[in-house]
C-alpha cells in the first residue's frame, strides 16, 4: 500500500496552507462544547450581534472599487514611524506603564515591570498567501529581536490581521507564553507551539502570568481562516491587572452593552486600547465607528471621562474598509474632545506613558490624502514637520525571523491588490 502521490500532497498543501491553522478537535473541542457561549455548533454573540457582513455584495463593491474612494483608503505620503530602538525600551517606564502601538492592533504594553504584546503581526500581509491580501502601508516599527523579552503574547482572535503565522513562529523561539481565547490553541500547536506555552480561556476565565492576572473578557465579533468557517474559535476582548495598574484591550467587535459590566468587574482601567477602525455599514455589529469607540472607553470607565486614556487601534496599517485611511484618528479625536476624554494618538512605534503627557500631534494629516486635509487645527501648526519625518526609513527593516516585503511598501492610493477587505475573510 502505498502514501499519497506527490501531486496529490502538493494539492492538498495548496488548498490548505499552514497558514490556514487547524480546526479544534478532541479533548480541546469538548472543552468548546461545555462553554456556556457555545450553541447549536458555534460560538454566539453576547446580544444575538450578526457575525457577518450585511446588506447586498452588489451594493458593497461599487462603493469599494469607485477611484475617488479607493484614492482614500490609503496615505498619499510616507507615514511617519517612530524609529524605536532597544534602547528606547530597555529602560522600564518610571511610572510603571508605558505603551507602544506597533501599528493595526499590535501593543507592546510593559505594566509593573512586566511586558504583554497583543495581537502581534510583522508579516508583510494580513493573508495566508505571500503575494495576495492586503499589504501593510508602513514598515514595522521595531524589528522582533530588538524588542526585547516578552512575558506573555495575547491573542484576541485568529483573524489574519490579529493572528500571523510567522510572527507566531518567530516568537515561539523567545520562549514566550501565549494566552489566547477557547480554541485558538489548536492553531499555535499546528505550527509548532509546544501545547504546555498555551493558556487558552473562555469568556471571564483569568490566568497569572508573572505576576499580571489576564481574563478574557466578552466581545462581538466573529472568528476564521479557512474557507470553512466553523466558528470553532473564540473571540474575546483582554482585560490585564498588575499590582498598581489595569489595562483593557478591546481586540475586534461591536459596541454592546457588556463594556459597561466589563468596567463593573474589571476596571476602572488606567488605559484601554479601543478598535475603532476597518467599520462600515455593511458590518455594524462586529466594528465599531471611533464614536461607538469613544462609547465604549467611558462605558469601560464608569462613565467618568476624566479616567485613564483611550488608545485608538486597529487602523492605519492596512486597508480594510472603505472609509478614508485617516477617519478614524480624525474621528476619535473630534468624539474625545466632544466628551472631554484623554485620548492618544502616537505615531507608529512611539513609546509613551500616559501620565507624563500623551501625544497628539495630528501627524496623519500631512500623509492623507489632499482632499482629506481640511480639518480645524488640534494643536497650533502640530502637523508642520510631520511630512519630513525620516522615521519610516530607520525602520524600514523587518522583523527578525519574519521575511520582510521584498519591494517598497505600499504608501499610495493607487494599489490594485485584488483582495476586497471586507474584514478577515
Amino acid at each position: 500500500m502505498t502514501g499519497p502521490s506527490p501531486q496529490r500532497s502538493r494539492l492538498a498543501t495548496a488548498l490548505r496552507p499552514a497558514a490556514f491553522g487547524a480546526d479544534p478537535a478532541g479533548e480541546r473541542m469538548e472543552r468548546i462544547r461545555r462553554s456556556p457561549n457555545f450553541a447549536n455548533g458555534v460560538f454566539t454573540n453576547p446580544g444575538g450581534g450578526r457575525s457577518a457582513p450585511s446588506g447586498s455584495m452588489l451594493k458593497f463593491l461599487p462603493t469599494y472599487f469607485r477611484k475617488e474612494n479607493r484614492v482614500r483608503r490609503a496615505p498619499a505620503g510616507t507615514v511617519p514611524v517612530h524609529p524605536t530602538t532597544l534602547a528606547d525600551l530597555a529602560t522600564p517606564p518610571a511610572s510603571g506603564l508605558r505603551l507602544t502601538w506597533m501599528g493595526h492592533s499590535s501593543v507592546l504594553a510593559e505594566i509593573d515591570g512586566r511586558r504583554v504584546l497583543f495581537d502581534p503581526v510583522w508579516g508583510s500581509r494580513c493573508s495566508p498567501f505571500a503575494s495576495v491580501g492586503p499589504k501593510r502601508l508602513h514598515p514595522v516599527p521595531v524589528a522582533l529581536r530588538e524588542l526585547g523579552p516578552v512575558d506573555a503574547v495575547v491573542i484576541s482572535h485568529d483573524h489574519y490581521d490579529h493572528l500571523d503565522m510567522p510572527t507566531i513562529r518567530a516568537l515561539m523561539r523567545t520562549g514566550t507564553t501565549f494566552v489566547v481565547p477557547l480554541g485558538v490553541g489548536a492553531h499555535l500547536e499546528h505550527w509548532g507551539v509546544p501545547a504546555d506555552r498555551v493558556t487558552e480561556l473562555d469568556w471571564h476565565e483569568s490566568t497569572d502570568v508573572a505576576g499580571l492576572l489576564l481574563t478574557a473578557t466578552p466581545a462581538r465579533h466573529f472568528c476564521g481562516r479557512a474557507l470553512r468557517n466553523t466558528q470553532h474559535t473564540l473571540w474575546a476582548s483582554w482585560v490585564v491587572a498588575g499590582p498598581e495598574h489595569r489595562i483593557f484591550h478591546s481586540g475586534d467587535t461591536g459596541y454592546f452593552s457588556g463594556f459597561a459590566e466589563i468596567g463593573a468587574s474589571y476596571g476602572p482601567f488606567d488605559a484601554t486600547m479601543i478598535q475603532i477602525g476597518a467599520y462600515s455599514e455593511f458590518w455594524p455589529d462586529i466594528h465599531m465607528t471611533p464614536e461607538e469607540g469613544m462609547r465604549a472607553h467611558l462605558d469601560l470607565q464608569g462613565g467618568e471621562p476624566g479616567r485613564g486614556i483611550m488608545l485608538p487601534i486597529h487602523w492605519g496599517t492596512f486597508n480594510l474598509a472603505p472609509h478614508p485611511w485617516e477617519e478614524p484618528a480624525e474621528g476619535t479625536v473630534t468624539a474625545a474632545r466632544a466628551v472631554g476624554a484623554s485620548v492618544a494618538v502616537p505615531r507608529p512605534g512611539q513609546p509613551f506613558e500616559p501620565v507624563r503627557g500623551l501625544p497628539l500631534e495630528p501627524w496623519w494629516r500631512a500623509v492623507a490624502a489632499p482632499s482629506a486635509t481640511a480639518y480645524a487645527d488640534i494643536t497650533e501648526d502640530a502637523a508642520g514637520d510631520a511630512a519630513g519625518d525620516a522615521a519610516a526609513d530607520a525602520a524600514a527593516d523587518a522583523a527578525a525571523d519574519v521575511r520582510p516585503p521584498t519591494g517598497p511598501v505600499a504608501t499610495t492610493g493607487g494599489d490594485t491588490d485584488p483582495a476586497v477587505p471586507i474584514p478577515q475573510p
